[in-house]
């Protein structure tokens, strides 16, 4: 058994985004099947829990909508590149101890982006730059949401649609080694627009991190618990 998050939009709410911890039983393993059943217990975990119509989002989906709004899927428009992909705009915006942005991860394919030896090896993370705007780690996956939300909000007319979900998972999410996770930016997404703020969020970068700064949207790493220790009683 595993902890994983589903995520669930609360506009009424200054956080913004529930994130719901489920217990799940776990099939270690990257095949195919191996994520559907995954998913499966996981959508199942969270309607027993009362959370009901869970969309999976990432490309393991079953469902189409879900598949479209993975970041592999999903593009953002920069004004040298042209479109290129979400994950690939957010690998290549990357600025290091020793190096980055590497914008030539813009041409990349996703997952050979995602991979790329420069990101483990040019030191710690110290902010993002895209398009010329330089973008600070805090709060955090603000740069991330920014990317996400500028990409849906093109179709935000079809996003309307995603009110009918309980909430979403993404099964390629591990909360203990990653915090940037798309299914919580859709819920992010949601929350916005059912508030009437997303208009106002997409104006500019300084209005998205004012609007979250004014918020109690505080997305952390989860830290894996300890087994109790029996010998020390």
């Amino acid at each position: 058994m595993v902890e994983r998050p589903i995520f669930v939009a609360k506009p009424a709410s200054r956080e913004l985004v529930d994130e719901v911890f489920l217990h799940t039983i776990w099939r270690p393993g990257f095949e195919a099947a191996e994520k559907k059943e995954n998913i499966k217990s996981l959508h199942e975990a969270a309607d027993n829990a009362g959370y009901h119509n869970i969309l999976e989002v990432s490309t393991k989906s079953a469902n189409k909508r879900g598949r479209h709004l993975s970041a592999f899927h999903l593009k953002v428009k920069t004004t040298q590149k042209g479109w290129v992909p979400l994950e690939c705009a957010f690998q290549g915006s990357k600025v290091f101890e020793h190096g980055g942005p590497f914008v030539d991860l813009f041409n990349a394919e996703p997952r050979e982006a995602k991979k790329d030896r420069r990101l483990k090896e040019s030191g710690q993370l110290v902010a993002f730059r895209f398009e010329d705007i330089d973008w600070p780690l805090e709060p955090k996956t603000t740069f991330y949401d920014w990317l996400y939300l500028t990409s849906v909000y093109l179709h935000r007319e079809w996003a309307v649609k995603l009110y009918a979900y309980g909430g979403f998972s993404d099964i390629e999410f591990d909360p203990t080694r990653s915090i940037n996770c798309q299914a919580r930016s859709v819920a992010l997404f949601l929350s916005l627009m059912k508030r009437g703020q997303l208009d106002d969020a997409m104006k500019s970068s300084s209005d998205f991190i004012h609007i979250l700064r004014d918020s109690d949207y505080r997305p952390r790493l989860r830290v894996e618990e300890a087994p109790p220790n029996l010998l020390s009683a």
